[in-house]
């Protein structure tokens, strides 16, 4: 089953510098997940929680490291169980976190959404996954980045937009065959005319013509 864009009762998104800004309709990753919305501003390092009509700090979703936890399933890539406080997990759950990471990516604030997206309470989310590879690959990390997107295909290998991503890192690594490859297996699931293979198609291109 392909990722879609999840509906949440509260809009979040860190916010970048004074005024507002609006994130762009098909930036980095978009693959029809961008909103388009203009957002109010908070100050670095805070988030805009829409129930509450205010700024809360990144601190605020921190992981607890209550032994109270129920939850006991370890991440594939966190060597610690980790859990939200209760009081503060009412604030972000796991798809706010992953939106305001997202525009955070999409303003190439690739460390600031990694913070954020290490937050999450289930790591293993390929929503997740895909925007720790995506924001490693841009900081030049790409077999980190290469790593998530694996993880995140083994979760869902119906997300075209992970095979986008991974092609433009095969790309990157001069392995032009195995983009072709994710290239491919994106036609398989959605056709030549779908977004995520025009966007690869047009990178290998790009590649080649270098």
């Amino acid at each position: 089953m392909s990722i879609k864009s999840h509906t949440t009762s509260i809009a979040v998104a860190m916010c970048i510098g004074a005024g507002t800004f609006t994130v762009p309709a098909f930036a980095a990753g978009g693959g029809g997940e961008g909103g388009g919305a203009v957002i109010p501003s908070c100050k670095r390092n805070m988030v805009w929680n829409k129930s509450k009509r205010k700024c809360i700090k990144v601190s605020a979703v921190k992981a607890s490291k209550s032994k109270k936890c129920k939850n006991k399933k370890k991440s594939l890539f966190s060597r610690k169980v980790k859990c939200l406080d209760k009081k503060k997990s009412s604030m972000l759950d796991d798809n706010n976190i992953y939106e305001a990471a997202r525009d955070l990516a999409y303003h190439r604030r690739y460390e600031e959404a990694i913070t954020l997206l290490e937050l999450a309470t289930n790591q293993d989310d390929p929503r997740i996954l895909n925007y720790l590879g995506y924001s490693n690959r841009k900081l030049g990390r790409v077999e980190k980045g290469l790593t998530y997107y694996t993880a995140a295909l083994k979760a869902d290998p119906d997300y075209t937009l992970v095979r986008e991503y991974m092609g433009e890192a095969f790309l990157q690594l001069g392995q032009v065959d195995k983009a072709r490859e994710q290239l491919s297996a994106i036609e398989k699931r959605c056709g030549v005319e779908c977004r995520e293979y025009t966007m690869l198609s047009a990178e290998i291109t790009r590649h080649l013509t270098k």
